[in-house]
């Protein structure tokens, strides 16, 4: 299989931090220069048309895209350690988790970046500053919400390490590397406990 991700991207790292959760080896990593313009070449287009990362090539030709899609087949490849849960009833309770950090919290950071950025013009052309500024107010609403869930269980969606929280703490550290922020700083000290325990994970290493 070969994983097209982009370096210090926040979706790319999310498979590439499942990827090394699962202990999965042997997927080849090609790095696309998304401020070179790459991902507009018309051989990537053909396997996505859509032009983001990541995109996972399987070994009979087939594309995957899409964060959650990829991570779910490689669930399916290989099922332990679970990261997405087992049985149904664990299944909904984490996706449940997963999605909300996905739509409030790395939506959030991710707008915030590309809108609030001046490197990053480039990707995001019109850039709309209020934007930024609204979507960095919307960030900090749901780490609010967050910083309570982690004041009474360890992980995002429970007692135990899951896909929700890779989606987590990739948006805390996009959000932390391009925009400096510090959930600390602002009095959300369990949250960042948290991202600072999350961080000392071997897989949090996977850029």
């Amino acid at each position: 299989m070969k994983l097209t991700i982009s370096p210090r991207t926040p979706n790319p790292r999310r498979v590439t931090m499942f990827i090394a959760e699962k202990g999965i080896t042997g997927i080849e990593e090609v790095a696309l220069d998304l401020m070179a313009g790459q991902h507009r070449d018309p051989a990537f287009l053909a396997k996505n048309p859509l032009g983001r990362v990541p995109v996972l090539e399987l070994a009979d030709g087939r594309v995957l895209t899409e964060t959650r899609a990829i991570c779910t087949y490689l669930e399916g490849l290989q099922p332990q350690p679970n990261l997405m849960g087992e049985g149904f009833e664990e299944r909904a309770f984490i996706e449940m988790a997963d999605r909300r950090v996905e739509l409030h919290l790395f939506s959030a950071a991710a707008n915030w970046v590309r809108h609030g950025h001046p490197a990053l013009v480039a990707l995001e052309n019109p850039q709309f500053p209020d934007f930024a500024t609204a979507q960095a107010g919307k960030l900090r609403e749901t780490a609010q919400w967050l910083d309570q869930v982690l004041a009474s269980q360890p992980y995002i969606a429970g007692e135990r390490f899951t896909i929700a929280d890779i989606t987590a703490f990739c948006a805390l550290e996009f959000a932390r590397g391009l925009m400096k922020y510090r959930p600390g700083a602002e009095g959300l000290q369990h949250l960042q406990a948290y991202r600072d325990r999350i961080a000392e994970r071997p897989s949090a290493q996977a850029k």
